[in-house]
């Protein structure tokens, strides 16, 4: 399956695997929000530290904004590639297509080491 247009750069797994892990993390013990219109808000207002979004998310239009969103904010994101697994890592029953970070709590040591990762992924 070809990639959506909205996705930036290649994802290796070992990096969504994390990238699971800081959500769960951050569900736990820190403050995220989710869905794609709460995530724009976020990233204007500069609340967001950190934005997650999910490969397959139909249709692309959705997420399109977002990573330009991102980058002219200066806020750091990544990509999973399934939407339904970002929502369990939510402790959603429902799939969702992007997760702001306002706090990543006892994540903050993996959203360093997550933003150096895809630092280098965009190179």
């Amino acid at each position: 399956m070809a990639k959506p247009p909205y996705v930036k750069f290649d994802t290796p797994k070992e990096v969504s695997e994390k990238v699971y892990e800081l959500v769960e993390l951050t569900r736990d013990s820190g403050k995220l929000r989710k869905g794609t219109n709460e995530v724009t808000k976020l990233v204007e207002r500069g609340d967001a530290i950190f934005v997650v979004m999910a490969e397959d998310v139909n249709p692309p239009e959705i997420l399109m904004h977002i990573p330009a969103l991102c980058d002219e904010r200066d806020v750091p994101f990544g990509f999973v590639p399934n939407r339904a697994e970002l929502g369990n890592a939510c402790g959603l029953e429902k799939p969702t297509a992007s997760v702001a970070i306002l706090d990543a709590g006892k994540g903050k040591p993996l959203i360093d080491e997550i933003k150096k990762m895809i630092a280098e992924l965009r190179k």
